[in-house]
């Protein structure tokens, strides 16, 4: 298999979800075996941000990297899109410290990069192989990932956050699966009972229900929903039979496990390319998704 860049520069408009600042980002082709790079103007001038486990500063409720002083926050949905759509390759130019979140999924990404077309390079692409079983775990949450050798990549999760809305969704990702159809559209999410939380540790600035599902898990008033409502300037909402606000339907009913497998897509894309393994994960998230992207960094050295 050849490695593939874009035929075409693509660019994205949008406040990042955590920071609520305003940033632009072009996704622009780049040569054989020069991977994928943040080019970030913060700051002036320019400072190349590599997007590896390594480059890691957080993982609160997103995954930011960091060079020096410049870091780029919630870089996970734009790395899985460049993966599930093949690309080996690209120069991302930033002007902010936040990728736009956009819709809350990695569907404007595939839309813009199929419509700039992914061209083949001369070079093979370089497949990471991981040289026997990888487990990472967390015994408070009980998440774990486990990653094993083979000969064509898979992922398989498990998303149980013992909520009686969503229950128990599982989700998978292999040759048979249509990225873009079945992965790229499914939105980030967050439970009602968080949003207070989140934004008194200055989190989801730039969140409302444009970009998220909002899932319902206890009861609530419906002038906690006003007031929330009016704190976004939208049209007054409510709370569906299936325990979701009313502003969007679901692509699929196990939508927001789709999502926990498009995260775990992109973090482990910070491994430093394309893997061919086998990946099992229960309960990802953000850290335990990036530490097991260390743990392949680790095992290539061994």
């Amino acid at each position: 298999m050849q490695q593939k860049t874009l035929g075409s520069s693509c660019s994205f408009e949008g406040k990042g979800l955590h920071t609520g600042t305003l940033s632009r980002i072009v996704v622009n082709p780049a040569p054989a075996d020069s991977g994928i790079l943040f080019r970030s103007s913060v700051g002036g001038g320019q400072t190349i941000v590599t997007p590896l486990a390594t480059k890691v500063s957080s993982t609160a409720r997103s995954t930011t990297i960091s060079e020096g002083e410049v870091p780029v926050h919630t870089i996970e949905h734009l790395m899985s899109a460049l993966t599930g759509m093949g690309i080996d390759n690209a120069i991302i130019d930033i002007n902010n410290v936040e990728v736009p979140i956009l819709d809350g999924s990695a569907s404007y990404y595939v839309d813009a990069f199929a419509k700039a077309g992914i061209v083949e390079q001369v070079s093979a692409r370089k497949w990471i192989e991981v040289p026997h079983v990888i487990e990472v775990s967390d015994e408070k949450s009980g998440s774990w990932v486990r990653i094993s050798p083979a000969d064509e990549p898979s992922y398989d999760i498990t998303v149980d956050f013992g909520s009686k809305v969503l229950g128990v969704q599982k989700a998978h990702y292999g040759a048979d699966t249509d990225y873009a159809k079945e992965i790229a559209v499914c939105r980030t999410f967050v439970f009602f009972h968080e949003i207070q939380f989140l934004f008194a540790n200055n989190l989801i600035k730039g969140g409302d229900v444009d970009n998220a599902i909002v899932i319902v898990e206890r009861p609530v008033t419906q002038e906690e929903i006003d007031a929330m409502s009016a704190s976004l300037g939208k049209p007054k909402l409510a709370v569906t039979s299936e325990g979701y606000l009313n502003n969007l339907s679901l692509h699929y009913p196990n939508e927001c496990g789709r999502h926990k497998l498009l995260d775990l897509i992109g973090d482990l894309r910070l491994c430093g390319g394309f893997l061919r393994a086998k990946v099992e994960a229960f309960k990802p998230g953000h850290g335990i998704n990036t530490r097991a992207a260390a743990k392949i960094i680790e095992s290539l050295s061994e």
